[in-house]
């Protein structure tokens, strides 16, 4: 048992370091390279206006008529929910960590051109979505890839891919990130830890997705403004520190310098990848993911809510993930020897001690519950489109026990296999776009002309 175990281990790993590697990471970009240039660098020429409707309409009810089951920023919540997530805290100190301060402007630049990859994905999400059985909204990868490409086995495996991958990636390793940092900080039991995690989303989702939107919309901006002031605070301490923070990024972008060491050549290589890497995995550009909620809000256009789909990705990345990056390089820790959690953890209490590592044990502890609520409708949409909206119940069930067994330390080699699973997503949805870029450079030439 423990040999076969050791050999999906080794291919799980062989697997995964081609799906996290330069050629995915490349593809990745290029995507986002690709639309920007046909659009005309659209995130760039319309920025002022993504965020008039945006940012300036969070709260603003949508006009009638329009078809959908939650309004926009219901759907926008939902996904944010997802992708703001331990990515934004140990993900971002990771990069730091392995690849060097540069490392960040290379996540600056895997954002800058995935927030039109984001976009693409959820026009594309909301122009192919249908009605269930039960009357509600479907959408994404899974369906744009067989409505329009045809390719109903390659939706198959996009679904596969994402049903299971959720257990891992938004389930067990959330709810272990919590467990952890509470223990640390509170000296919580993960055990408890995990039963509470558990209990909680079970009234969550267990009400499907309005239930999540309505949670996912006011824990969201919560969330996020107090890990923003809580950075901010830091910054505003260190401020003298920030100009050089700034200058650190931009000199090691392209000449070596690690707080793990290594050659020269190799350091910026590492820095490039982790940078990417950690940009792509904190805000889900390629991966298919969150058009899976944003099929589901209401809408008069697939572009306009496109338009949230660039907004997601700079709230994500350029805001909430260089905010951790500007407080770990210029408190000085970033050299420290430490990553992950602990190294964001290291900087929140070197720049606020006392209440600095509570500040990002309470961010990882919503983070990574509002992740929890989005991956359980993101896992049992893939999970529908397999076998119908009947397993939507069960898939639920199963959910829960599992946030417990994370928390515990559990199962290691399933979310292992997940996060290769999570980023093997991308190859199918990337087909997807790619193959229907046409429709999508259509549609905002469409929409810029007749609605904006």
């Amino acid at each position: 048992m423990l040999g076969f175990l050791s050999a999906i281990e080794n291919i799980n790993g062989i697997i995964n370091a081609f799906v996290w590697g330069p050629p995915m990471l490349l593809l990745l970009v290029g995507t986002g390279v690709y639309f920007s240039i046909r659009t005309n660098f659209l995130q760039v020429r319309k920025f002022g206006f993504t965020m008039k409707e945006t940012l300036m309409k969070i709260f603003d009810k949508p006009e009638e008529g329009t078809e959908g089951d939650i309004t926009p920023f219901q759907a926008l919540s939902t996904a944010l929910a997802a992708t703001i997530g331990t990515g934004n805290i140990a993900g971002v100190a990771t990069a730091i960590a392995i690849g060097g301060p540069g490392a960040i402007f290379w996540m600056w630049v895997s954002a800058f051109f995935g927030m039109l990859t984001k976009f693409a994905e959820v026009v594309l999400a909301i122009q192919y979505r249908e009605k269930n059985e039960e009357g509600s909204w479907v959408g994404g990868p899974m369906y744009y890839i067989e409505k329009g490409l045809g390719l109903k086995w390659l939706a198959v495996i996009f679904s596969v891919f994402g049903a299971i991958a959720a257990f891992g990636i938004g389930n067990m390793v959330q709810s272990n990130s919590v467990a952890a940092a509470l223990e640390t900080t509170f000296n919580i039991q993960p055990i408890i830890t995990g039963f509470l995690l558990a209990i909680g989303a079970g009234l969550v989702i267990l009400g499907g997705l309005k239930r999540i939107a309505s949670v996912t919309e006011k824990i969201v901006p919560f969330m996020a403004v107090f890990y923003i002031i809580g950075a901010l605070i830091i910054l505003i301490i260190n401020i003298a520190n920030v100009p050089a923070a700034f200058g650190l990024i931009f000199r090691y972008a392209f000449t070596a310098k690690s707080a793990v060491g290594g050659f020269a050549g190799s350091v910026v290589m590492m820095s490039i990848r982790y940078g990417v890497a950690r940009g792509v995995f904190s805000n889900e550009a390629g991966l298919g993911s969150a058009p899976i909620a944003h099929a589901a809000a209401q809408t008069d256009h697939p572009v306009r809510q496109g338009l949230w789909g660039i907004f997601e990705v700079f709230a994500d990345t350029i805001v909430i993930c260089t905010l951790t990056a500007l407080t770990i390089i210029s408190t000085g820790v970033w050299s420290s020897g430490q990553s992950g959690a602990a190294l964001t953890t290291a900087a929140f209490n070197q720049g606020l001690p006392g209440p600095g590592g509570i500040i990002v044990a309470i961010g990882i502890l919503f983070f990574a519950f509002s992740t929890i609520l989005s991956w359980a409708y993101y896992g049992e949409k893939c999970a529908e489109h397999l076998f119908g909206s009947g397993v939507n119940k069960i898939y639920r069930i199963v959910w829960l026990p599992l946030i417990v067994v994370g928390a515990i330390g559990g199962l290691e080699l399933i979310w292992d296999v997940a996060d290769t699973l999570n980023g093997l997503m991308a190859i199918p949805n990337l087909i997807g776009l790619l193959g229907l870029s046409g429709v999508v450079f259509k549609l905002t030439k469409e929409f810029f002309t007749t609605k904006a």
